[in-house]
């Protein structure tokens, strides 16, 4: 089941995408907390602007160099263990929002992730019940200064930026990892092209360790991590993250004057 949050008409609101008719199926709420019941309305998808499908409540926990072809490329090799790291939820954006590229880099690069999103409290999960803590799953941008990353030698600033977090475009609940394909485009040029059962640390086990950090709450999501061909994106770039059995995260960019 894919899970919209968009806006139609001035209001906000959630629904389920009917891909048969291009339609939107409206909900009476956020259904991670309100279920699936409907409210008999049918939205165009034409119609309906989509919003980032969620907006992570407290955190978006991150994780760093999990294939080992990016971490190779990046210089290094996989750790041992899942390496954490957290953006803000302000760094959030949905489709077709704008990636504004700050003045204090020189070297933005895009980085296309699946995104797990959490739908209960959870705290000291084990990998066997990580399934029982999911929502569902979206696709990520974890865009990146790569400069200062370099620079500052810690990556809040670097991947912090408000807009540094695109999410969309839909939430799936009924997702099949072990088959997913991960491409990323660049004004259609494929930058990245990669097998989400590629993952060194897998879902479950990401979710067990970073439960094991800090209570993760209904709305967090985890960026799982990226594969190789991590590159630059500049003024004037669409980019474009597409997982198999989700769908296409686009968004442009723009420099800030």
């Amino acid at each position: 089941m894919k899970i919209a949050r968009f806006s139609h008409d001035g209001a906000l609101s959630y629904g389920i995408l009917d891909e048969d008719e291009n339609e939107l199926v409206v909900l009476n709420g956020d259904p991670m907390y309100a279920g699936f019941d409907t409210t008999g309305e049918r939205v165009k998808l034409a119609d309906a602007t989509l919003l980032a499908p969620v907006i992570p409540r407290s955190k978006v926990v991150a994780v760093g160099k999990n294939y080992r072809d990016h971490a190779a490329e990046m210089g290094g090799e996989a750790p041992g263990e899942p390496l954490l790291f957290l953006k803000p939820n302000t760094s959030v954006i949905g489709p077709n929002d704008t990636i504004t590229l700050p003045p204090q880099s020189n070297q933005v690069e895009h980085e296309g992730e699946l995104a797990i999103v959490i739908g209960s409290i959870a705290k000291n999960v084990r990998a066997d019940d990580a399934d029982q803590v999911i929502f569902g799953y979206t696709v990520a941008n974890d865009v990146t200064a790569r400069d200062l990353q370099k620079a500052d030698g810690q990556w809040a600033r670097a991947k912090g930026f408000d807009t540094f977090c695109p999410l969309g475009p839909v939430i799936e609940t009924d997702f099949d990892a072990a088959s997913a394909t991960l491409q990323t485009r660049v004004n259609g040029e494929v930058r990245q092209d990669g097998r989400v059962s590629d993952l060194v640390h897998s879902i479950a086990a990401i979710v067990e360790y970073a439960s094991s950090v800090w209570t993760l709450l209904p709305g967090d999501v985890i960026l799982t991590g990226t594969p190789a061909g991590v590159g630059p994106i500049v003024d004037g770039d669409t980019v474009e993250v597409e997982i198999s059995g989700i769908g296409t995260l686009s968004n442009p960019v723009r420099r800030r004057v």
